[in-house]
């Protein structure tokens, strides 16, 4: 059974298939960094290994009846939304220019 008697503690059964859950996820987003070369998909795959890592600190902050999973998850959140800001910046930049969207060619920031 997943739920438990106290709603705000996870039960013990439901803790291990959030972790491999998150672990799946994080495999996906590892899986799609280093087999794609277009720059959105691999900002895409990055947010899902973050937010497989959110998962991870939600799920232990849970199952330890603790506010420190959340606060972890909530600064991870911030800093995927400004790493997201800088990194589309770039991105339009770059389509502005006319120069092809490949990560293997933009290892340099020369225009």
């Amino acid at each position: 059974m997943i739920l438990s008697a106290d709603p705000f503690l996870l039960a013990p059964d439901a803790f291990p298939p959030l972790l491999g859950l998150s672990a799946l996820l994080f495999s996906i987003g590892v899986a799609g960094v280093l087999v794609r070369r277009n720059p959105l998909v691999v900002f895409m795959s990055i947010e899902l290994m973050l937010n497989a890592v959110n998962l991870a600190f939600i799920s232990f902050g849970r199952f330890l009846n603790s506010e420190e999973g959340q606060i972890f998850a909530f600064m991870v959140i911030v800093v995927a939304a400004a790493e997201v800001v800088v990194g589309l910046a770039l991105i339009t930049q770059i389509f502005r220019i006319g120069r092809r969207l490949d990560v293997d060619d933009l290892n340099e920031m020369k225009l």
